[in-house]
């Protein structure tokens, strides 16, 4: 068989167990499992030698080591209440506006997204901060959960990013570079999804009570409760951008400056300490696992030279280089819709890095394609958590969201995926929006 032959049949097999429940990390091993035994007939040989040396020379990056040191900031960031807070800032400044409170809420996932780093983290703990507010000023039920579910998403996409550092440990790319990168698409989805809001808040509540509006000692105080975790965010970029301090150093300091914060705030005593530390175990081990699967699975298809074949296929079709970047950008969003963003990034970089490699795109070199790529997937892969009907983020915010169904989240999130759209279209056309400060 030809290597897209095998390639296709792990791949549907892959999708199979997804769809039968199997954890997308055991799935990974045993399609990559299966790779190795169909290249290899049956031979146990290279499959075992691969395994013997893969979890070494994977988990022994020291890239790596920051993935856990970033949970646990956004683990302290959970337990110790900071989401509330950030969400009074917001609401005290443009509260009174009119659809100023689903506002607050946006800003405040972007907020929180700066020290969380997850999009899942980030729409679980939005909810149960900003949906009974929303609900208690008669927001319309639609506008509320598209709001948290879409809002949720800037998570993975505000740095620091989990799926961000692990796109640069797959394309050996600069880690703050991406980081940096990444911060004005995440300014422009931030305030596309406020225009949003503002639309449907003027169209669908011109009856409803504003909330009250705050005096500026109000505000004030309100803002000093944010000022250290605007310092964190500050301290954990540009200490890495500005060179003073690595990766991992920043991280160590960014964890340990927010649970001190969330312990003087006094949301971080015994338990809440307790379940930050299980949260982070529990959440590394799970990245960690989807990470190996995802190694020996593209391990098995590199040695099946499905990369090699598809890339050739590609450059010879004779397909605009602007058509199969919209084809691969199409595969993310049907992805969204069965598989969390980490795993799609690990599952498909190593064969469609390659292919944008060799695509003449708006004249940039190897480094521009590579961090100009790594925003736009990631911002694809953002849309796939909110792409109905299997949206993981729809289905957070309709759990926590007192009598929403899932068809109301879906019918809320319809807005802002038409801003997702355009950001995407302006995004890939003027690919030095994310390279402005490279």
């Amino acid at each position: 068989m030809s290597g897209l032959e095998i390639g296709a049949i792990v791949l549907a097999a892959l999708m199979v167990m997804l769809g039968l429940r199997i954890h997308v990390g055991v799935g990974m091993l045993l399609a990559g499992i299966g790779c190795y035994l169909i290249v290899n007939d049956g031979d146990t040989n290279s499959l075992l030698f691969t395994l013997n040396n893969l979890v070494y020379a994977r988990f022994s990056s020291y890239d790596l080591a920051v993935i856990p040191l970033f949970v646990l900031m956004g683990q302290f960031a959970i337990h110790g209440g900071l989401s509330r807070a950030l969400f009074r800032a917001a609401s005290a400044f443009i509260g009174h506006w009119r659809g100023g409170l689903a506002m607050s809420a946006a800003g405040a996932c972007a907020g929180f997204g700066a020290i969380c780093g997850s999009s899942l983290a980030t729409a679980t703990t939005m909810s149960q901060v900003a949906l009974p507010e929303l609900e208690r000023h008669h927001y319309d039920k639609r506008l509320a959960a598209g709001t948290v579910a879409a809002a949720g998403t800037l998570g993975i996409l505000i740095p620091p990013s989990v799926p961000l550092i692990i796109y640069a440990v797959l394309t050996q790319e600069s880690i703050a570079k991406l980081f940096m990168a990444a911060v004005v698409p995440g300014l422009i989805a931030m305030l596309g999804y406020m225009v949003v809001i503002r639309l449907v808040a003027t169209r669908t509540m011109r009856d409803a009570p504003r909330a009250p509006r705050h005096d500026w000692r109000e505000r004030l105080d309100a803002l000093w409760e944010v000022v250290p975790v605007m310092l964190i965010f500050v301290v954990v970029i540009f200490g890495i951008y500005g060179g003073w301090a690595n990766l991992t150093e920043a991280a160590s300091i960014g964890a340990a400056a927010c649970g001190g914060y969330a312990f003087v705030r006094g949301g971080m005593r015994g338990a809440g300490f307790y379940r930050s530390l299980l949260g982070t175990a529990e959440a590394t081990a799970m990245i960690y696992l989807v990470v190996l699967g995802a190694d020996l699975l593209n391990s098995g298809l590199a040695l099946s030279q499905l990369p090699v074949e598809l890339a050739d296929w590609v450059m010879g079709s004779g397909l605009a280089p602007l058509s199969v970047l919209l084809c691969i950008l199409v595969v993310y969003l049907l992805l969204g819709c069965v598989m969390d963003s980490l795993s799609m990034i690990l599952l498909t970089i190593p064969i469609f890095y390659p292919i944008v490699l060799g695509l003449d795109l708006f004249g940039l070199d190897a480094t521009g394609k590579s961090i100009w790529f790594g925003i736009i997937a990631l911002m694809v892969v953002e849309i796939g958590l909110i792409t109905p009907p299997m949206g993981m983020n729809l289905f957070i915010v309709q759990k926590y969201g007192a009598g929403m169904s899932l068809g109301t989240v879906s019918r809320g999130i319809v807005p802002f995926l038409c801003a997702d759209v355009l950001r995407i279209g302006i995004l890939v056309s003027i690919p030095t929006l994310s390279l402005l400060f490279l």
